[in-house]
């Protein structure tokens, strides 16, 4: 009798444990026919039974019913995007913490898990072409997770960030990359506009100065860097760096100008007349080279006026003639400049004014009036 109930006990254990791996071995049987959708029902009974949701194989076998559901045309349909991607890698993650990566389950995970990568990736890309960032984020995060040094997932959570305009979130991501040896111009040139938009001229500062570490030759980042010290005067600076500035992008006649202008400030008005000729070369048509060769010439000219009217009576009748003469030329020098300067830009005051005086020193009355009644017209 008593042999009789220890079978009928260890019958009824045995039940017991068939039954509670049973939706795991129908699961991996329907995963096998192709039912996927019948082997994620049978799987996600499995993971809330108290017995077989402790064991490794449960999970793996989760992953990869998940893995296949995501990959399928057909059933993947059924799961929102991203959610498959991160439903196999977390079954994936308890399998290997259960198991262990030298477990039987625990290492198949881990080379499940670096196949997935895509999976996440795409799942990313695809939330972030429908504008749900932060599902994005979720999965690029996870991309993160499976391949910490991989650089694109970190990457594209940047972009996902900056869209939905979070631009913390963003910075974070490209700290991320920094950490990990990445860098690039866009990036530099991304975390500068975020500083902008954010008002903060410290934080822009600190990444100019970080991005002409990287990239000291960046014309981008040099002109940056030199419109800094000009928009804040410090003209000094903005004059010990044009030179590199110039050096990287010869071709631009703005630099040229802005070079002509700065040693004008510091008193170096034979440096300055190059440096305005120079951009003229480049570009004809350039405004503030013009006007201010016009300048030049219009304040030669005033100068000699301004010397010949202080002469003394004897002074006068020996050279201040010549020096009227001279400064004549120096307005009539100016002229073409300034013509110039208004074809380009025909409504600026500066302009109009400085040619009316200067059609007036040199005889040309009726110009002088044309340019008076435009300046007029121009209030």
């Amino acid at each position: 009798m008593k042999k009789t109930i220890l079978t009928l006990v260890a019958a009824a254990a045995l039940h017991t444990a068939s039954a509670q791996n049973s939706a795991v071995t129908n699961a991996v049987l329907f995963q096998r026919q192709g039912t996927l959708d019948k082997a994620r029902t049978e799987i996600d009974k499995a993971i809330t039974n108290e017995k077989t949701s402790t064991k490794a194989k449960t999970w793996y076998t989760r992953g990869e019913i998940y893995d296949a559901l995501v990959s399928s045309p057909i059933y993947g349909k059924a799961l929102p995007a991203g959610e498959g991607a991160k439903i196999a890698f977390e079954s994936y993650q308890k399998a290997i913490q259960l198991d262990g990566k030298d477990g039987e389950f625990g290492k198949q995970a881990t080379a499940k898990l670096d196949g997935l990568y895509g999976l996440a990736l795409n799942a990313g890309v695809e939330n972030y072409n429908g504008k749900k960032y932060d599902e994005a984020l979720k999965s690029y995060q996870m991309a993160q997770q499976i391949r910490p040094q991989d650089t694109t997932a970190y990457l594209y959570a940047a972009y996902a960030a900056a869209a939905k305009e979070d631009f913390p979130a963003a910075k974070e991501q490209y700290t991320k990359l920094q950490g990990i040896g990445y860098k690039s111009p866009q990036m530099y040139t991304t975390l500068l506009q975020m500083a902008r938009q954010e008002k903060n001229d410290a934080e822009a500062s600190k990444v100019l100065q970080q991005a002409l570490q990287a990239y000291p030759t960046n014309k981008s980042f040099m002109l940056e860097d030199l419109n800094a010290d000009l928009s804040s005067g410090r003209s000094k600076e903005a004059l010990a760096k044009i030179d590199k500035a110039i050096a990287a992008d010869p071709k631009n006649a703005n630099l040229y100008a802005v070079k002509g202008s700065l040693l004008d400030q510091a008193k170096q008005p034979a440096q300055a007349l190059e440096a305005y000729k120079k951009a003229v070369e480049i570009e004809p048509e350039n405004f503030d080279a013009n006007f201010n060769l016009g300048v030049y010439n219009y304040n030669k000219a005033a100068d000699l006026y301004t010397r010949a009217s202080k002469m003394s009576l004897a002074e006068y009748q020996k050279s201040g003639k010549k020096y009227e003469a001279d400064g004549k030329k120096y307005f009539q020098d100016s002229l073409p400049y300034f013509e110039k300067a208004l074809q380009v830009q025909p409504n600026d005051r500066a302009t109009i004014s400085s040619l009316q005086k200067a059609y007036l020193r040199v005889g040309r009355t009726a110009d002088s009036e044309r340019m008076s009644a435009k300046l007029e017209a121009a209030k």
